[in-house]
Formats: structure tokens, C-alpha cells, sequence
């Protein structure tokens, strides 16, 4: 097992929960953070990428998305670089290094009746490795009962359900994967993490742990997240044919490969 000098913001004990849980809070390690993300989120919805993505149904407010902008937008690029977050990942991953994935921008208007589904990242990216761990980082209060939750321990049943699109669609032909269980209906019988969070908090989740979050139809005011994903040792590439997300079409790594190369930079390395 890797080792790495345990960040100043995070213990042993918060290590461990994730290793176990696969998923666990970090609370008040991105404070400084906040308004120059706040400010990033801004110029995102103001000007959208080619990856934006929306959700409306019909009666409902927007569901804001959009992927990949680190480059472009130079308040989540300081982020990347130089804040925390790399080391902290290469702590909770018990990685020598850090190896920045992308970024996700999800502002959820309130009266959203739009609810994330049920879903583990792994099988949506073009990554492959043990070593991973998204921070979910709200940028405006949470309460509990419209945070994000996580399946405790589900990142280590050695199981892929199969990915759907967020509309119920397959995102793979042909995919005979099992499908995603039906959590709401059997809450009692699993251990579902959530946390009332505060700008400044992250929750921190491994990309094959099962999460959802609800929808916001009921909420005060908006609840806009940033999120940043991370990989460790052993990361390889994994070809989706461009079809996960982000689709990241243009590479040309082999699958297998180290995963490597100016989109994802290695930002901490002991």
C-alpha cells in the first residue's frame, strides 16, 4: 500500500471512512475557495461550453450542468492547481499522487423537480483504476434532506450495474450488466450517507460508489455545486468509443494505457 504524509485538513480517521464507506465529509477544507468558485460558476452559466447540459421537464426549473472548463475559466484552474484538493485526494485515494480527471458544474434552481438518479461515475468515464474520488463541493448551504447521498461500502461490492442516461436510456448497446437496484424502495436496507453541508465542506465519494440526490422543489434557494475528480496510482485508460461522460472523443490513448496527458495533469506527487 501507497503512502503519503496525511494532509494538515484531513486525519486518519476520516482516511479510513473513506477506504471503508468509500465515501466520507470533509468539513470547512474549501472555505477560502468559495467565492472564486462562486464567480467560476457564474461565468460558466453566463457562457456555457459545448458540454453544457440542461434538464427541464415540462412544469420544472432548469437543472444546470456543464463539464470540463478548468482550462477556461481561471477561477477552477487556481482551484485544480493550487489549492487543496490534490493533496487531500492523494490522502483519501492512499496514493503517491494526484492526477486531476475534469471538473462538473450542477446548479439545481429551486423548484427543480429534476432528481439525479441512482448511479455509480465508473462506468461513464474513461478511467479504470481503484484510485479515484470526486469532491462534491456545494457552494450554497445544504440541508440534509436535499444533500447528496452515497451507499456506504458500495464502491467495494465489485460490481458495475449498467449505466443509464439520466432520461432512463442505456448508454451502452447491448450492455448486459445487472441494473441498478431499486434504492428508494428498500432504504431500510442499506447504510445511505448524507450530511446538512456548508459552503466550504466536500463530501468525498470513489467513482464506483453508488450515489443520487434529490430534487430541489421543496428548497429555499439554489443549491450550486462544483465538483472535482481525481485519480491516483494505477489509473488507466478505458475506451468508451466517446460515449461516456465527458465523452472525451478526441484521445488517443490505447485502452489500457496510463492514464495520462495535458488534459489531466498530475498535480501532487510525493
Amino acid at each position: 500500500m501507497s503512502t503519503v504524509p496525511l494532509s494538515p485538513r484531513v486525519d486518519a480517521g476520516t482516511v479510513e471512512a473513506f477506504q471503508q464507506d468509500g465515501a466520507a465529509i470533509l468539513r470547512g477544507v474549501f472555505a477560502d475557495w468559495i467565492p472564486s468558485l462562486r464567480e467560476g460558476v457564474d461565468r460558466v452559466m453566463a457562457a456555457p461550453s459545448a458540454l453544457e447540459r440542461t434538464y427541464e421537464p415540462p412544469g420544472s426549473v432548469r437543472f444546470f450542468q456543464d463539464l470540463c472548463n478548468w482550462q477556461r475559466i481561471p477561477a477552477f484552474s487556481e482551484f485544480v492547481m493550487h489549492s487543496p484538493a490534490a493533496g487531500l485526494a492523494a490522502a483519501l485515494m492512499r496514493s503517491r499522487q494526484a492526477r486531476f480527471f475534469h471538473d462538473h458544474v450542477l446548479v439545481k434552481e429551486p423548484g427543480t423537480t429534476v432528481v439525479t438518479p441512482w448511479h455509480q461515475d465508473l462506468p461513464y468515464y474513461c478511467v479504470g483504476g481503484t484510485r479515484s474520488v470526486s469532491f462534491w463541493i456545494p457552494l450554497d448551504p445544504v440541508p440534509r434532506e436535499l444533500c447528496m447521498e452515497c451507499v456506504a461500502g458500495s464502491h467495494a461490492w465489485k460490481k458495475i450495474h449498467k449505466p443509464k442516461r439520466f432520461d432512463g436510456s442505456d448508454l451502452y448497446a447491448n450492455d448486459d450488466r445487472i441494473a441498478m437496484p431499486d434504492i428508494d424502495a428498500h432504504r431500510a436496507d442499506y447504510r445511505l450517507l448524507g450530511w446538512a453541508l456548508e459552503p466550504g465542506d466536500a463530501i468525498a465519494f470513489n467513482f464506483a460508489t453508488i450515489h443520487g440526490a434529490p430534487a430541489t422543489a421543496q428548497a429555499a434557494g439554489r443549491r450550486r455545486v462544483f465538483s472535482a475528480r481525481w485519480v491516483g496510482d494505477g489509473a488507466v485508460f478505458v475506451n468508451r468509443q466517446g460515449k461516456g461522460s465527458p465523452p472525451f472523443a478526441h484521445l488517443t490513448l490505447k485502452d489500457g494505457a496510463p492514464f495520462e496527458g495535458l488534459d489531466f495533469p498530475l498535480v501532487f506527487s510525493a
